[in-house]
């Protein structure tokens, strides 16, 4: 019988598989491909869906981010704060994410996706209705708070999928 738990990692390990997917075998430069200059790049979006994950999880968890704990922020040496989520960027912001390679996307995700089980291993069904977020009417529980991250990685995943499914069109 599966619990909440057990969907839970299977969702979050589906969001891990699409960015495998993804970014397997891309050039640094395919990455960094923008279909207008207004666009997300796979980079960017896959950069941007594991810093969520990453800071919504650390902060429900009450951890420190993998982003900074692991000193990911330096080894990216992107051109705007480490406490960065994407959320906000300007267009600017986004092909500055650009140039990286697809190992250094995936070790992140990796790093993150493996806090992300650890701490979903700790949790009981009941922990789900804990409020995490008061600042909004109806208070958001953690429940809720783990549907909005996967929904919202899962639809950064499904655009970085579209813009591959782009690059390898004949």
């Amino acid at each position: 019988m599966s619990t909440s738990r057990d969907l839970l990692v299977d969702a979050f390990g589906r969001i891990r598989d699409t960015v495998h997917e993804v970014t397997e075998g891309l050039s640094p430069e395919e990455l960094a491909v923008r279909l207008d200059d207004g666009a997300n790049s796979i980079a960017w979006l896959v950069w941007h869906l594991t810093r969520v994950q990453d800071n919504h999880l650390a902060d429900a968890a009450g951890t420190d981010e993998v982003w900074i704990a692991q000193e990911w922020s330096q080894r990216y040496e992107l051109p705007f704060s480490r406490f960065s989520t994407g959320y906000g960027h300007s267009p600017g912001d986004v092909a500055g994410v650009g140039g990286m390679p697809g190992e250094l996307l995936v070790a992140y995700h990796d790093a993150v996706h493996e806090q992300t089980v650890k701490y979903l291993g700790t949790l009981t069904d009941a922990d789900l209705d804990r409020v995490v977020d008061d600042a909004w009417t109806p208070a958001v529980t953690l429940g809720v708070r783990l549907v909005s991250v996967l929904s919202d990685d899962l639809q950064h995943a499904g655009q970085a999928a579209f813009v591959r499914g782009w690059l390898e069109r004949p």
